[in-house]
């Protein structure tokens, strides 16, 4: 098998996802369609130069719908005999279509691929495609279903994380956040989204608050509690799965979990000779990549089992790890990461996460290989691994390698 190679890594900058955001007017195709000319621009392709663009995005209905991917394609300046492939594997869908690639690299399906994703959160609704866990009975009862906020309190419960941990951990998110901003670290990954007149939308994530201060946190109320303990009172379907929890501790609320935003990000990959022929420099080697099914009510842990599969699977142990992108979907989630491991905090999630700058489903896993392929290269480190939790149970892993 050949190696496959990390070419370039793009952004968009995320925007608040609400009819006050920046990027509202902004539609998921529009959107798509400008990151993969920022990648052909930044790479001078020309032509047929890549086998697919694998793009992820999870409420895939009204203008997410039908092959978002392809309409990219056809949107953008690119070939039009690249085709597209869109895909769903909910928060890693992202991530998914960067492993995706990597491996079809690997096999030697196809030179080159562009891959990432978009979720206009603004726009389309999260949750407004439906789910068969969350609305078919017999699924639901059999899986013990709970939403994703319950999901992170039971492990907070479960793994004795505390709401002033919690916070303390969404504080530093937004201290790095500001920070990694304010000395232009993410200025090489950012692409600018101008409106049809050229005129810039939004060059900079607008969803951080860097003065947030635990005080405010504090004033905050725990977000599903109430879901938990009144109506429909899916704290007591969680006991039921797990028995030796006497109560659900609600920790978790609006600013120390991820926030609701819009934006895009896209990875060119490709082999040895792709580079060769268009005069690129690879930047890192996707190293491994993996993917696990884990407990669907508690949900939220996949980020512990899929790093042990994909270190066993590759040889390697934690300590051959320089830097960790571990998704902040929620607080108790990379505090249990961080515990089952025995990480040094300040090698996980260095520039900040989810918590600080939001969670853009179907992009966020492109977006955080890009996120810690940047900081190997800034802190002139090696070996990085990203990881995400994933709706109903799943994880899923990404090791890279500098060249």
């Amino acid at each position: 098998m050949t190696d496959a190679f990390i070419y370039d890594a793009a952004r968009t900058p995320r925007g608040k996802g609400r009819p006050d955001g920046s990027l509202h007017e902004v539609t998921s195709l529009a959107l798509s369609a400008r990151l993969l000319n920022a990648v052909k621009e930044r790479n001078n392709l020309e032509g047929h130069a890549v086998e697919d663009v694998i793009w992820g995005n999870v409420t895939q209905v009204k203008e997410q719908g039908g092959c978002l991917a392809r309409s990219a394609v056809l949107a953008s300046d690119l070939d039009q005999r690249i085709p597209g492939l869109s895909i769903n594997r909910f928060c890693a869908s992202g991530m998914e279509a960067v492993n995706l690639a990597a491996n079809q690299v690997k096999a030697g399906a196809g030179s080159a691929y562009i891959a990432g994703g978009v979720e206009m959160m603004g726009r389309v609704a999260m949750g407004s495609d439906g789910a068969a866990i969350a609305v078919d009975p017999g699924l639901a009862m059999r899986s013990y279903f709970v939403p994703q906020g319950i999901s992170a309190d039971i492990i907070a419960t479960e793994y004795g994380f505390s709401r002033d941990e919690a916070d303390a951990l969404a504080i530093e998110s937004q201290r790095r956040a500001a920070k990694a901003w304010e000395e232009g670290r993410f200025s090489r990954s950012i692409v600018p989204v101008l409106d049809q007149n050229g005129l810039t939308i939004l060059d900079r994530d607008e969803y951080m608050r860097p003065g947030t201060t635990a005080e405010d946190l504090a004033r905050l109320k725990p977000a599903f509690k109430e879901m938990g303990e009144v109506m429909p009172g899916f704290d007591k379907v969680a006991m039921l799965k797990y028995p030796h929890l006497d109560r659900i501790d609600h920790i978790h609320h609006a600013g120390n979990s991820s926030g609701i935003v819009d934006g895009a990000a896209a990875v060119l990959i490709g082999n040895e000779e792709f580079g060769r022929a268009h005069g690129l420099k690879p930047r890192a080697r996707i190293r491994a990549t993996a993917k696990i099914g884990t407990d669907p009510t508690i949900m939220l842990t996949g980020p512990v089992p899929v790093t042990e599969k994909i270190l066993a699977d590759s040889g390697m142990s934690i300590g051959d790890i320089d830097l960790f992108e571990v998704n902040e979907a929620f607080a108790a989630v990379v505090l249990r990461f961080m515990q089952a491991f025995q990480t040094d905090p300040a090698r996980v999630n260095v520039n900040g996460g989810a918590i600080a700058m939001g969670h853009p489903l179907g992009a966020t896993g492109a977006i955080i290989i890009g996120a810690l392929l940047d900081e190997l290269e800034r802190q002139d480190k090696t070996v990085g691994l990203a990881t995400l939790c994933i709706a109903s149970g799943m994880g899923a892993a990404t090791i890279i390698e500098r060249v």
